[in-house]
C-alpha cells in the first residue's frame, strides 16, 4: 500500500537510511517528524531509546555526527534556519573528517511564510549547502509521502556509501504537516 503520511514517510525513511540513532532541535515545525520517529521507536513526549532532543543544531552535528567514530549512524532533524549555527560544524567536522551523516530539515521562507525574517537565511540554504559541498535533495507537496519516504532513505544510503553529511530540504507547504 504504501506511506500515505509525510512524516511518516519521512519517519520510516530514516530509520530505512540505516540510522542508528536520531538527534532533533525542537520546533512546532518539525514535530510532526519528531513525533512518527519517537512512536515508531515506542517512545512519548519526544524521547525514546533511539530519539534524543538536543539543544541546538552544531550541538547535533557534533553529537549525532560523531557517531561514525564508533561504527554507527545516525541523522540530526531540525529546521533549515539552523544551518547558520551548522555550518561551522558541517565544514570543520563532517566533511573534513568525512563523517557521513543524515539530516532532514524543514524549509522556511517558501509559499506560505508568515516570519518575514526567516528569508534571510532559508531562501539561501540550499546554494549555501551545495557551496561547501554537502549534498542537498528537495521535496515539497508535488513529490508523494512515498517520495519523502524513498528520497530520505536513498539520501542516507548516499552519505554512508560517499562518507560524508547529505541534506534532505522538504517544505511541509500544503502537505499533512505544519505550515510554514
Amino acid at each position: 500500500m504504501g506511506v500515505v503520511r509525510y512524516a511518516e514517510g519521512v519517519a520510516e525513511g530514516i530509520w530505512g537510511s540505516g540510522a542508528e540513532r536520531v538527534g532533533y532541535v525542537p520546533s512546532v515545525t518539525v514535530a510532526p517528524v519528531v513525533e512518527a520517529l519517537v512512536a515508531s521507536d515506542g517512545g512519548a513526549d519526544g524521547v525514546s531509546r533511539r530519539v534524543t532532543p538536543l539543544s541546538r543544531e552544531e550541538e547535533a552535528v557534533g553529537v549525532i555526527g560523531a557517531l561514525p567514530l564508533a561504527g554507527r549512524f545516525g541523522a540530526v532533524v531540525m529546521q533549515d534556519n539552523g544551518f547558520g549555527n551548522a555550518l561551522t560544524a558541517l565544514t570543520t567536522f563532517s566533511l573534513a573528517y568525512h563523517l557521513p551523516l543524515l539530516i532532514f530539515a524543514n524549509t522556511r521562507g517558501g509559499l506560505g511564510e508568515y516570519n518575514s525574517m526567516i528569508h534571510s537565511i532559508s531562501g539561501h540554504a540550499p546554494e549555501l549547502l551545495r557551496t561547501v559541498g554537502v549534498p542537498v535533495f528537495e521535496l515539497d507537496r508535488r513529490s508523494s509521502p512515498q517520495d519523502w519516504h524513498d528520497t530520505t532513505a536513498e539520501a542516507g544510503v548516499h552519505a554512508r556509501m560517499t562518507y560524508r553529511p547529505v541534506v534532505v530540504l522538504a517544505s511541509f507547504w500544503n502537505t499533512d504537516g505544519k505550515v510554514a
